[in-house]
């Protein structure tokens, strides 16, 4: 029996803040469901929901537990590097793999179940790396929040048996955020990120130099000291979301310039500013049946 089990704790720093009792029993909810699977693949993107899951799988199952890493041009470099720093700090074993979604037809065509065939692909693989490495099971870090939003990679999920402790157990967005503040995980902070491919309005086609021009823009964004944003693709145009509470920030004449300036070097004609700032799901605010 591990040690995470002998104490009723998970191992490692903790920041000395007790979580609150009914989120400690969520937490114990997850540890639980991830002794009863006994060996698990974790389909790891250094985010904040699956880098919590990967945190308790390892503290619970050691070496049973594994986490795979996928490099793929909808997905900056960046990211990767630091899921596979993170992994490595917590001394679990990493299995990296490629995927090109773009090679997909469905995929690149970019209809609102475009989700679906990048999973599909992901988890296929991922189920395939499992086998090679003799664990039972593929986890990934959905958590109880995406259940009220449009997300038919979950039904790929489904279909190839992905379990999601996380959302088995409750867990919301913040209360994973308030666990990985509590055992110290740097992911506990980190804004919210979506594959680049959700920059795109649904029926527009994905290419890699599309992903490439939106990466750039956002890359200058962030540089700019802007935390949550994305900037939505609209052929010529720029549809820039900023947290409301910065969206003042960019209103500055010197700024406003110089961002101009830098959108359109990256590739775009016009730039425009969405007074409703950044908000998850924003593409699918013009399906007519939302989760349908």
């Amino acid at each position: 029996m591990n040690r995470s089990k002998r104490t009723g704790k998970a191992r490692g720093r903790s920041t000395g803040n007790e979580p609150a009792q009914s989120l400690r029993k969520k937490m114990e909810r997850v540890q639980k469901i991830l002794g009863q699977m006994e060996s698990v693949l974790v389909a790891y993107s250094g985010g904040v929901d699956s880098t919590l899951l990967l945190r308790l799988a390892h503290d619970e199952l050691g070496e049973r537990a594994a986490a795979l890493i996928a490099s793929s041009p909808t997905y900056p470099q960046s990211e990767i590097r630091q899921a596979k720093k993170i992994a490595g700090e917590m001394g679990v074993r990493t299995v990296e793999i490629s995927t090109d979604e773009l090679e997909i037809p469905e995929f690149a065509g970019n209809s609102p179940r475009r989700c679906y065939y990048c999973k599909k692909e992901l988890f296929n693989l991922c189920r395939e790396k499992a086998q090679e490495l003799s664990l039972k099971h593929v986890a990934d870090g959905t958590n109880a929040d995406d259940v009220g939003d449009f997300r038919p990679g979950m039904e790929a999920a489904r279909e190839l048996d992905v379990r999601s402790p996380l959302q088995e157990a409750g867990l919301t967005k913040e209360d994973i955020r308030e666990l990985s503040r509590f055992l110290g995980l740097p992911t506990w902070d980190k804004p919210s990120l979506a594959c680049l491919s959700s920059r795109f309005p649904y029926g527009t086609e994905i290419t890699l130099p599309r992903l490439q021009q939106v990466q750039k823009a956002e890359d200058y964004l962030h540089g700019l000291g802007f935390r949550q944003l994305r900037v939505r693709y609209h052929g010529d145009l720029a549809r820039v979301e900023l947290e409301p509470a910065e969206i003042h920030l960019l209103l500055d004449e010197k700024r406003r310039t110089e961002v101009v300036r830098s959108l359109r070097e990256a590739g775009f004609a016009y730039v425009t500013l969405d007074l409703q700032g950044y908000r998850t799901g924003a593409m699918n605010e013009v399906l007519p049946l939302r989760g349908k």
